[in-house]
C-alpha cells in the first residue's frame, strides 16, 4: 500500500511539475536563440515558457512597477545588479550568461562596402543609420560609445534612426528605413537575417563588453523552476547554442 501511494505522489508531483510554466523577459537581441532554448527546455522538463521580448530598460522599469515575470535576461550586468541592490530579485540568483557583440549590418544588394569599418558610416552615400536606443537598450550604448570612440560620433549622429530595441533597429534596416545598422551578431547569425546581408564584426575594444545578466526576480511564485532554467544555461548543448549565435562565453566570478 505504501509503495501504491509513493507512486501516486511521485505522478501528481511529476504532473504539478510539469504544468508549471516560466514566464521570462529577455533582451531583444536573444530572440532568434531563446525561442529555441525555450523550446528545448520545454522537451526536456515539460515546463512552459513564455517569452517576452524587448529592450532591457524597459523591462527594468517595467519589473520595479511590479510586473509579473520569473526571470529577467538582460542585455548587460547592469539591469539586474540595479534590480539585486533594490531587493526585488531572488538573492544569489544573478548569473552572467553571455558576452554579446556589435555589427555592421546591410542588406545584400547593398552598395555599402561594411567590410571598411565604422569608417565607411561617414560616406555621404550613407544616409540613415540605425541604432537601438542608448536610453534603455545595452547595444544602443555600445554602438554609441563605438561611434564614439572611432571619432565619428560628430559626424554621424544627424543620420541616426533610433529603434525602441535591437531587434527593432534591425528591422528598421531591413525593410529599407535605414541604410546600414550597427546591430547585435545574434541577429546576424539568426536565419531570418543569415543568408539576406553581409556584415562586419565591430572590434570589442572600442566599446564597453556586453556582459549579458539574467536574474530571477524575488516576486516569481516559481523559484524552483527558474532555478532549473538557469542551470539548463549551463548546460554544454545550451553553451554550445548561445556561441552558434555568435556568443561568447563569459568568465564567471569565482
Amino acid at each position: 500500500m505504501s509503495r501504491l501511494l509513493f507512486i501516486l505522489v511521485a505522478l501528481f508531483a511529476g504532473r504539478s511539475f510539469a504544468q508549471q510554466s516560466l514566464t521570462i523577459a529577455a533582451a531583444a537581441d536573444l530572440q532568434p536563440v531563446m525561442t529555441e532554448m525555450a523550446a528545448r527546455f520545454e522537451q526536456q522538463t515539460g515546463v512552459k515558457v513564455k517569452l517576452s521580448f524587448g529592450s532591457s530598460g524597459n523591462f527594468f522599469a517595467q519589473i520595479q512597477n511590479g510586473a509579473p515575470y520569473d526571470l529577467l535576461f538582460s542585455a548587460d550586468v547592469g539591469y539586474p545588479s540595479k534590480l539585486q541592490e533594490a531587493g526585488l530579485t531572488v538573492p544569489g540568483s544573478l548569473s552572467l550568461y553571455a558576452i554579446g557583440k556589435i555589427v555592421l549590418w546591410v542588406p545584400g544588394n547593398s552598395a555599402i562596402d561594411v567590410n571598411k569599418g565604422l569608417e565607411v558610416l561617414a560616406n555621404p552615400t550613407v544616409k540613415k543609420i540605425a541604432i537601438a536606443n542608448p536610453a534603455h537598450a545595452p547595444y544602443g550604448r555600445a554602438a554609441e560609445a563605438a561611434l564614439k570612440n572611432a571619432k565619428l560620433w560628430d559626424q554621424v549622429s544627424s543620420k541616426l534612426v533610433v529603434g525602441e530595441n535591437i531587434a527593432q533597429t534591425a528591422q528598421f534596416v531591413e525593410s529599407g528605413n535605414a541604410d546600414v545598422g550597427i546591430i547585435a551578431l545574434s541577429l546576424a547569425l539568426a536565419p531570418a537575417m543569415k543568408g539576406t546581408g553581409r556584415y562586419f564584426i565591430i572590434p570589442e575594444d572600442v566599446y564597453p563588453p556586453l556582459r549579458q545578466a539574467a536574474v530571477i526576480l524575488k516576486t516569481s511564485g516559481h523559484v524552483d523552476t527558474a532555478e532549473r532554467f538557469l542551470k539548463f544555461l549551463r548546460e554544454p548543448k545550451t553553451v554550445a547554442l548561445l556561441q552558434e549565435y555568435g556568443f561568447s562565453a563569459p568568465e564567471q566570478p569565482r
